[in-house]
């Protein structure tokens, strides 16, 4: 039963006007449906971690081999086109002894030969006497020789004004030492007049030098077969040595450090 509010009158339940006097009654809120149980949720599950992608290996800097030096822009070494290093040098004859130095040993060589054949005969004999004899007579032929080769190269170097000129060339497989033209013909007369001279006097040693001096104008040393490289800058000489020869390689200062290691680090024989 409902209560009217304004009269006072009891009214159905159902009824939305109050019978007596007319006056809406207040209806009731509808009741709210029972609430539905939702379905539980699950707690959240923690994503595992992401695997972090396998580092991939940092690219290791490609070893560039060591630039070769270059040669002296203000130098007398070229480049030429067909892959060749060449320079002129021009030695002073009067200022640099390096080949004055080379007929010393040559002679000088010779002479000792000679004078160790003649110790292992004595030695064999048991002829001391000999010995000393023939020691003497060699160191006698040994200055006589040295007082020569000194005269001989001042004739020589007047002959060639001083200077000995001589062509170089350069490559991956070795390095040519080649006299100029000009100087070919005095050098080549001067050694027929020493074969001449060497025959003249019986002397073998004189011979070859003079067959060798008129007939080789050029000397080559293949790097392959090189022993050893000796620098001598004070002499602007480079010595390429091979077992049984050695080639004069003459370069400028300025120049000197590039051929030096250019002629080094093709030699695989030189450490």
């Amino acid at each position: 039963m409902k209560i009217c509010q304004k009269c006072g009158s009891a009214v159905d339940d159902g009824l939305k006007f109050c019978t007596n006097c007319g006056t809406a009654l207040p209806q009731a809120a509808a009741a709210a449906p029972p609430p539905v149980p939702s379905a539980p949720v699950p707690p959240p599950v923690a994503a595992p971690p992401a695997s972090q992608p396998a580092s991939a290996p940092m690219p290791q800097p490609v070893q560039q081999p060591a630039p070769m030096p270059q040669p002296a822009v203000d130098g007398n070494v070229r480049l030429c086109p067909d892959g060749k290093y060449r320079w002129i040098y021009e030695l002073n004859m009067w200022k640099n002894t390096s080949i004055l130095r080379v007929l010393f040993k040559i002679f000088g060589g010779i002479v000792l030969v000679m004078w160790g054949i003649n110790v292992i005969i004595c030695l064999v004999d048991g002829d001391w006497d000999a010995f000393w004899s023939f020691s003497k007579a060699m160191l006698i032929v040994l200055g006589v020789l040295l007082v020569l080769t000194l005269v001989s190269y001042a004739i020589l170097a007047l002959i060639y004004g001083g200077k000995y000129i001589v062509l170089f060339e350069m490559n991956e497989r070795g390095v040519l030492h080649r006299q100029l033209k000009s100087q070919v013909k005095k050098s080549q007369a001067i050694g027929w007049l020493s074969v001449l001279s060497g025959i003249a006097s019986g002397n073998p040693g004189t011979i070859g030098i003079g067959i060798t001096a008129a007939t080789h104008t050029e000397t080559y040393s293949g790097f392959q077969s090189v022993r050893s490289v000796k620098p001598f800058r004070k002499r602007n000489l480079i010595k390429v040595n091979e077992l049984l020869f050695k080639n004069q390689v003459y370069v400028m200062d300025k120049d000197f450090d590039f051929v030096y290691d250019y002629i080094r680090s093709r030699c695989p024989r030189v450490k």
